[in-house]
């Protein structure tokens, strides 16, 4: 494997050490998780003396879509999933709740300084070498465990490697991110400041559209030439999460009505009415110079999104930071390749994490980096490997990554749906609570059991 711009942070002689492949979220959370038990770790990330299609920084854990990593509520399963990584000192949820802005019932993170001061923070432990170079075949495991964390946007020689390996094709499917709006070209004075239900605080510019400006933007949107790029299909398949939005736009007039621009919950307080349709724009940095556009993932052309976006009111003479991209995610079979401690089935000292095992989300990679560092410094001393409590959020993710139908498997963010179900005749909300409360003291209670 080729070495560039090495920092060696540990002398003497060789010693076992544990080498994580990918800087992203999971690899991030893998690195921090193994080194703080003691273990030497060798993090090998390309960037930035290449970058992806997706990468716009030389940081580490850079969020390459939405700056948010959703609901905070143990209402919900992520939120849930957060609380749970905390418990186990986690360096994404320390920094994430460091850098938070203001997102009503979300978390979300002012980007840069999340990714600048994860970076800081890894390349500051004694224990952890960092290596700048692109990784192009698999890791040998004869020196110490190696993690897989390169995540969806795995380079092309190393996604061909674990396409061997593995038997068969990687599975994949192509995601998307939305426009950034510069704060300062906005016309708030068309906008109105809230958030949906009135959660927490007015945090979202809200963009509303009348009846007549929705159809003239729909048809416009439509209409709109798309960017082919690199994707190498005419209709490649998208997770429904990450789905563009001129995509969704051409499954029915009303489609986006009832997704990223429903009006629901909204009261425009110029009419005391709720607008026909809305589109949403969420802080993304610190200073509020940047607005996130709300599940505006999109391929269209660059000149077409200035066009297109423009017709909505309040955006007219929009600025943007950033366009919308398309990228491809690379995952594999996870339920015919891993175990649920992450290793894979034939090779013991090689874990996969984040995105590849097949998880969608930000805090759903991270939490795969954590348990895969957990894991791979308790094989470096000889202890037993981790299975996380099938009633917990990890252990779930977990459950459905390694045991789903490998005939269809999909990515999955985490859920409630995923859950041991509950022998009680309750609310919705009061099931998912209960869920929640069994998940916190189930976890503790195995933790002391292994701790000890």
């Amino acid at each position: 494997m080729p070495e560039r711009r090495e920092k060696r942070r540990t002398g003497g002689e060789k010693l076992a050490e544990i080498t994580v492949v990918g800087g992203g979220l999971a690899g991030a959370e893998a690195v921090w998780q193994a080194a703080k038990s003691g273990a030497n770790v060798k993090l090998y990330e390309m960037r930035p003396s290449q970058m992806t299609p997706a990468h716009q920084s030389p940081y580490l854990a850079e969020l390459v879509c939405s700056n948010s990593l959703r609901a905070a509520s143990l209402e919900n399963a992520v939120g849930l999933l957060k609380e749970e990584m905390r418990q186990f000192d986690s360096l994404i949820m320390a920094q994430a709740d460091k850098h938070a802005l203001p997102a009503g019932g979300a978390l979300a993170v002012d980007r840069e300084g999340f990714a600048r001061s994860v970076t800081a923070v890894i390349k500051s432990l004694p224990n952890v070498t960092c290596v700048e170079c692109e990784v192009r075949d698999l890791p040998d495991t004869i020196n110490g465990p190696v993690i897989l964390a390169t995540g969806p946007l795995t380079s092309a020689a190393l996604a061909e490697k674990i396409g061997r390996l593995t038997g068969e094709e990687s599975l994949y499917f192509y995601d998307a991110a939305a426009p950034i709006v510069i704060a300062e070209s906005i016309d708030e004075a068309k906008a109105f400041r809230a958030s949906r239900y009135g959660k927490g605080t007015a945090d979202y510019l809200n963009c509303p559209l009348s009846q007549d400006e929705y159809r003239v933007f729909y048809l416009a949107l439509t209409s709109a030439e798309v960017s082919l790029g690199h994707l190498i299909e005419e209709q490649p398949k998208y997770f429904e999460g990450c789905m563009p939005v001129e995509v969704m736009a051409s499954r029915g007039y009303e489609t986006l009505l009832f997704g990223p621009m429903k009006p629901v919950g909204l009261t425009d307080p110029r009419t005391g009415r709720q607008p026909y349709a809305v589109v949403q724009l969420r802080q993304d940095d610190a200073a509020a110079t940047l607005y996130n556009m709300v599940g505006f993932q999109t391929r269209l052309r660059w000149p077409e999104q200035r066009r297109v976006f423009r017709l909505i009111p309040g955006l007219e003479q929009a600025e943007f930071a950033r366009f919308g991209v398309v990228h491809r995610n690379t995952y594999i079979n996870s339920p015919r390749m891993l175990l649920p401690t992450l290793q894979f089935i034939n090779n013991n000292k090689l874990y996969f994490a984040g995105q590849i095992t097949g998880v969608e989300g930000y805090v759903e990679s991270a939490a795969m980096g954590l348990v895969a560092g957990i894991n791979a410094a308790r094989l470096l001393v000889g202890a037993e490997q981790l299975t996380w409590p099938h009633e917990t959020a990890h252990g779930a993710l977990l459950r459905y990554i390694t045991t789903a139908d490998p005939a269809n498997f999909q990515p999955m963010n985490v859920t409630f749906g995923i859950f041991p179900s509950l022998n009680a005749a309750v609310s919705k909300r009061e099931r998912k609570m209960m869920m929640a409360r069994r998940a916190l003291e189930r976890i503790v209670e195995w933790r002391k059991n292994w701790q000890n």
